[in-house]
């Protein structure tokens, strides 16, 4: 099963909307997912569930179970002032270190309100994912100006859908 984590703690984020359009799109490749939503997070886990706490926050240690069982996954990270949310590096801190993400695969798919799609925030999450032994498949879509490429929680950009697809398939076969 796929993991798709949403990289951000935003409710009604246009980043689950993503998660949404992605995993339907798996779905009609017969791939079964499940959206993982950081703003499931238990509120305090950063001071309640990292570093001497690790294993104390039941709400945490559910959350990163999910993640331990996980063997691919994609990230759809927003762009927050030219990196990726706090929150999302927070939670990559919390997880085991190396074993949560060694040797798994992901997909990343960059979005922002402006014109560079989150490249800045995928290419830093890339070297970090590298870092702890993750494998990063290599086309990582950028869906710039987002807002005006969506309509009804859809996406209305045909090449961004073309761009999601494809990656889809090639992460099924990564």
């Amino acid at each position: 099963m796929i993991k798709i984590i949403v990289g951000t703690n935003r409710r009604n984020s246009v980043s689950e909307k993503i998660a949404l359009i992605y995993q339907d799109l798996l779905a009609k490749m017969d791939t079964p997912s499940e959206i993982l939503l950081l703003e499931d997070l238990p509120h305090d886990f950063i001071f309640s569930a990292l570093y001497h706490n690790n294993g104390k926050n039941e709400g945490y240690n559910n959350f990163h179970q999910k993640v331990k069982e996980g063997t691919k996954f994609v990230f759809v990270v927003p762009e927050y002032n030219g990196s990726f949310p706090g929150i999302l590096k927070g939670f990559i801190d919390g997880m085991t270190y190396p074993n949560s993400f060694r040797n798994k695969k992901c997909a990343l798919i960059g979005i922002s309100s402006g014109i560079g799609g989150g490249g800045i925030a995928l290419s830093h999450l890339t070297d970090i994912f590298h870092y702890v032994g993750m494998h990063v498949l290599a086309l990582k879509p950028k869906l710039a100006k987002i807002e005006d490429n969506m309509s009804d929680n859809l996406l209305t950009n045909r090449l961004y859908m073309e761009l999601l697809h494809t990656q889809a398939e090639m992460l099924i076969n990564f």
